[in-house]
């Protein structure tokens, strides 16, 4: 975050964030769809700087590849486009590298930078110290991986399961190249209304460490979340990686987000109104937990 007080004259802060669509590029290019993944890395990026409560102002973008094929970079750009317009950001431009003998043919990388803006006065701290016990953990439904856990996934079901792209798989009701396709939702038009005039006490957006290492960043000393085990839906995605895998529970909630995408800290007081809002605004939101007194993190029970 980046004070403009002395630059324009109000206490504004610009929220920033960098990131990546990670190895879900290569399910991407397995696919050969390249239309979604530049949604996943603006809506990732509006979530990043969302927990601070900022609006997004402008987008930019770093595609790096082999080889700049002309039908590679117009998919990128069309979901990077799409994406943008739904939040109100604007995509003022990027950098475009052709990086033979940097990647192997055919690969690529796709990187996004936002900025948005927030009044201090109104900015959710990074580990704001009005989180007190008692307070309410809501979680918003994700739509399946997003974009973390992908290295793992792939391991799974296309080395060791040996399972092309275009398998149907019943439990999914789709091919699991469509599953691990789903876009990255984004939250901000459901979150954004809430903090004109709701208390939010904290949020986070669940992305690679899951609900442990994402939720704790919110919480101040001598808080602990509690979040509870079977208090919203997981989706069928997460128990098929587990059952393939044998992977312990503990690894599975530091690698994804087990079907919460996002969360928020409200006062109990506010629950129910924030549930019901969200719920008109077309989310999903589950009552997952509380904070608790203790030794500042997260317990899964």
């Amino acid at each position: 975050m980046f004070s403009l007080a002395e630059w324009a004259g109000r206490d504004s802060l610009l929220v920033t964030s960098v990131d990546s669509v990670g190895t879900k590029l290569m399910v991407a290019r397995m696919m050969n769809q390249y239309n979604t993944v530049g949604q996943d890395l603006v809506n990732h990026c509006v979530n990043d700087i969302l927990v601070q409560g900022a609006r997004p102002l402008f987008f930019m973008d770093y595609i790096a590849a082999d080889n700049l094929a002309r039908e590679l970079v117009g998919e990128l750009i069309e979901g990077l486009s799409a994406a943008c317009k739904e939040v109100g950001c604007a995509l003022i431009g990027g950098e475009m590298a052709e990086l033979p003998g940097m990647y192997r043919e055919g690969e690529y990388d796709l990187v996004g930078f936002i900025a948005g803006v927030v009044e201090r006065s109104r900015a959710i701290a990074v580990r704001g110290d009005r989180i007190e016990p008692g307070d309410v953990l809501i979680g918003l439904a994700s739509n399946g991986l997003h974009t973390n856990g992908y290295s793992l996934a792939r391991k799974l079901f296309f080395e060791i399961a040996g399972l092309p792209v275009d398998q149907f798989v019943p439990e999914l009701n789709r091919t699991i190249g469509e599953e691990l396709m789903r876009i990255h939702r984004c939250y901000a038009p459901a979150v954004l209304p809430l903090l004109e005039d709701l208390e939010m006490r904290g949020m986070a957006h669940i992305t690679g460490g899951g609900l442990p290492d994402n939720l704790v960043r919110c919480l101040p000393e001598g808080c602990r979340a509690v979040v509870e085990r079977g208090s919203w839906h997981v989706p069928a995605i997460f128990e098929l990686i587990q059952d393939l895998g044998r992977v312990p529970d503990e690894d599975m909630y530091h690698t994804f987000n087990m079907g919460v995408g996002f969360m928020l800290v409200v006062p109990e007081p506010a629950a129910d109104e924030a549930a019901s809002r969200l719920s008109a605004a077309g989310e999903t939101g589950y009552r997952i937990g509380r904070i608790e007194s203790g030794d500042r993190g997260v317990q899964i029970v």
